[in-house]
């Protein structure tokens, strides 16, 4: 089945919580967290400074995917990316990161940023192939990410890291 990549509409706001909640549920079954949050709301994600693409099969009128883009002091950050579970290791997490990509390079930003977890195969070695190499927080912006993931104590589950994509 193909699948259609577009910005968030209003009526896709349930379908983006919903996804990310699901998507979720494969990183809490890895992790065993005390607890976690739910995801916010699709609105919460659309108000933000930035993008968010959703992945909508046609023929079926689903969502099956998003990815939400920040832009923050002149930075592009990758801050989440869900795929339904079902829909998994279909291609459409890569089909979402390469148009995400293709926003930020077409808003004029040079490279793309994100966080993730080094060694859950869906994170870090997914977005490894997808171009993006480990950096060293530099930016305010960035440290900021760090403190807060620290805060949360997001390391006791596993070594975090920043990965950059080059745009040009």
């Amino acid at each position: 089945m193909t699948v259609s990549i577009r910005p968030i509409a209003p009526d896709d706001y349930v379908a983006v919580e919903s996804i990310e909640n699901a998507a979720d549920q494969l990183l809490i079954d890895r992790l065993s967290p005390e607890s976690w949050e739910p995801a916010p709301s699709g609105l919460s994600r659309a108000s933000k400074p930035g993008f968010v693409l959703v992945a909508e099969e046609p023929e079926a009128g689903t969502i099956v995917g998003f990815v939400h883009v920040l832009e923050v002091d002149g930075i592009a950050h990758l801050e989440q990316i869900s795929v339904l579970p079902q829909d998994g290791r279909r291609g459409y997490g890569r089909r979402l990161v390469e148009a995400a990509m293709d926003e930020a390079r077409r808003r004029g930003y040079e490279q793309l940023t994100l966080r993730t977890y080094a060694d859950v195969p869906w994170n870090a070695p997914f977005y490894a192939r997808a171009g993006f190499v480990e950096t060293a927080p530099t930016t305010d912006f960035h440290k900021y990410l760090v403190e807060v993931e620290e805060r949360l104590g997001l390391a006791r589950y596993g070594r975090r890291v920043q990965m950059t994509a080059a745009l040009r």
